[in-house]
């Protein structure tokens, strides 16, 4: 038993947000069939290097847990079977561009004609409404767009993107949270309904208290680095050997510190008594403290910080991640037999259920790997499958 067995997903998404969100819900125990054009035309197939034996590590990173069906949209038998999938899903999810799967003839009307408790999950750059909507949407451009890049960085560097596209990934999290909530209140009212999210919206939910500080005080904010906007010392500090963050959230933790740092009268300081007091005098206190951290290795500190339960965590590589025992411990990394790939390793779900555990049952599939088997659900006959094989309808 999982969490969302039972429930059928038709994934019309490509790249990131939208695999992301189908993946999650797949890992959840939804039954996800993933529609790529013949040949696959997720885009992500193609991104790399590196590729295992010809399968990108891209498009492996969110697509576990998915049936593949290969359709060709622009043929009218091409679109009745995605008509007939809708029927007996419970989520449609699509990244098209605003106004596609109108001229497609799969908008949301005419899709719920067919499935009144049909949610359709509408995935877009900007929305479906606003003077932005024709716009195409990029995670590099939403960075830009939504003041993520503009309190990226520290003042030398100049506006910096995040190392992975957050836009996508809050997007797909997002609508993995909406589709849920759409299917309780399903429960309820026994009718689906619409959902409309965009990369835009999602990335400017994100500026949470650093928004707010902007919205309240009228202030733009700056470009911090490793520093956070309300707390001090919340920061990068390098010690002898490497970088470690030292985030201290109170004034008991701030005195706590200080006798690490073996200066116990520092928290005694009124330019450094109180939070407000340390962001006031950020300078100067980051420069005392940074002269005590350059006097011993991170090992050193971590044992410290962590003896006296002030939060501290050392700059991790990916390959220090990798080995580390915590995630392991919490099978953070996962292996999977693939067809074509061989054994591919992957990054494991974070979401620990203790009934319903999470599994890994399919790997991520190759172009059409599963539409014989789709369509015989669906009543067509192999005859019928391989006339439309043979038009490259499939």
């Amino acid at each position: 038993m999982t969490a969302l067995s039972g429930i059928t997903i038709l994934d019309l998404t490509r790249v990131l947000a939208g695999p992301y969100c189908s993946m999650i819900l797949g890992d959840l125990g939804a039954e996800v069939i993933k529609i790529e054009a013949p040949g696959g035309s997720d885009e992500t197939r193609r991104w790399g290097p590196p590729f295992q034996e010809g399968v990108s590590a891209y498009y492996l990173c969110a697509n576990r847990n998915k049936k593949s069906l290969t359709v060709d949209l622009k043929t009218e038998k091409g679109k009745e079977i995605v008509k007939k999938l809708s029927e007996k899903s419970d989520v449609i999810i699509h990244n098209f561009k605003t106004g596609t799967m109108e001229r497609l003839g799969l908008s949301y009307p005419v899709l719920k004609k067919r499935n009144p408790k049909l949610i359709y999950c509408s995935i877009t750059g900007f929305g479906e409404s606003g003077p932005y909507k024709n716009l195409p949407g990029y995670d590099f451009i939403i960075q830009a767009m939504s003041g993520l890049m503009s309190i990226t960085g520290d003042k030398s560097s100049g506006p910096q993107k995040m190392g992975v596209a957050i836009t996508d990934i809050l997007t797909g999290l997002y609508a993995g949270i909406a589709i849920q909530a759409a299917l309780l209140e399903r429960y309820q009212s026994g009718s689906g309904q619409k959902i409309d999210l965009s990369l835009y919206d999602s990335a400017v939910s994100a500026l949470v208290n650093i928004g707010s500080n902007y919205l309240m005080a009228g202030s733009v904010p700056k470009r911090l680095g490793s520093h956070h906007a309300n707390i001090v010392p919340y920061q990068t500090f390098s010690s002898s050997d490497g970088e470690m963050v030292i985030a201290v959230g109170n004034d008991t933790q701030f005195r706590s510190l200080c006798k690490i740092i073996q200066l116990p009268d520092l928290a005694e300081d009124h330019r450094f008594h109180t939070n407000p007091d340390r962001v006031t005098h950020r300078d100067s206190l980051t420069e005392i403290l940074q002269k005590a951290f350059l006097s011993k290795p991170t090992d050193y500190w971590r044992d410290k910080c962590h003896e006296a339960n002030v939060p501290f965590g050392a700059i991790q590589t990916l390959e220090d991640v990798a080995c580390d025992p915590q995630l392991n411990a919490r099978n953070m990394f996962i292996h999977a037999a693939h067809p074509t790939a061989g054994e591919i390793k992957m990054i494991g779900s974070p979401i620990k259920l203790s009934r319903t555990p999470v599994k890994v049952l399919k790997h991520p599939p190759d172009p059409g790997e599963h539409s014989t088997e789709i369509l015989h659900s669906l009543g067509y006959n192999a005859k019928e499958i391989e006339e439309l094989r043979k038009k490259c309808i499939i």
